[in-house]
């Protein structure tokens, strides 16, 4: 199963980091809006990402939470019907949340460096280290703090949960009052 290491900080502005991030890696960056829908799931985690031109992803990932550096296995299927899909698991699993994002998204070598304004949280910085198969997490690792150091963020600004969990904390967060209503879409 694919893996990577990931860190996320809260930060003060998605633009004035994109200054920065864009004098290092020297590309312009890839603008993304995501509708990503969770289903509950024991075994990790289960959610639909939906994208404006009609096509989606379903990610089936495992990661502890951690604020710092935590690694993450994944599996991934693409689909031309996410609305459709949604409903499908809604009525299977049950829906435990929803975070809709604009992820403007880089690429540093081998890391995708993601600045999210998530709607209702605020302003994000993902980093995720792609690893080799036989590489240790501590390489990963490493890279994703250099990379954050590159940025000027600190390890103070660090989450250790996921947008679902945090929305999940807020007193009216739509992800803590249950699942939305079948065939109800954004």
């Amino acid at each position: 199963m694919p893996r990577n290491v990931e860190i996320k900080a809260r930060i003060e502005s998605v633009q004035k980091l994109k200054i920065v991030v864009t004098a290092i890696t020297g590309d312009d960056p890839v603008e993304i809006l995501q509708d990503d829908t969770f289903f509950r799931c024991d075994a990790g985690r289960l959610k639909l990402r939906a994208f404006v031109d009609g096509t989606g992803v379903l990610i089936f990932y495992q990661r502890t939470n951690a604020q710092g550096p935590s690694e993450s296995f994944y599996s991934t299927v693409t689909t031309h019907a996410p609305d459709a899909l949604r409903d499908t698991l809604s009525l299977a699993y049950g829906q435990s949340g929803r975070v809709k994002k604009h992820r403007t998204l880089f690429t540093f070598g081998r890391t995708r460096i993601h600045l999210d304004s998530v709607e209702g949280l605020g302003d994000y910085l993902e980093l995720e280290v792609m690893m080799a198969d036989d590489e240790a997490f501590e390489a990963g690792e490493q890279e994703a703090y250099e990379i954050m150091a590159r940025l000027g963020v600190q390890k103070s600004q660090l989450v250790g949960t996921a947008y679902v969990d945090l929305l999940g904390r807020l007193p009216v967060a739509q992800a803590s009052s249950g699942p939305s209503p079948l065939g109800h879409h954004h």
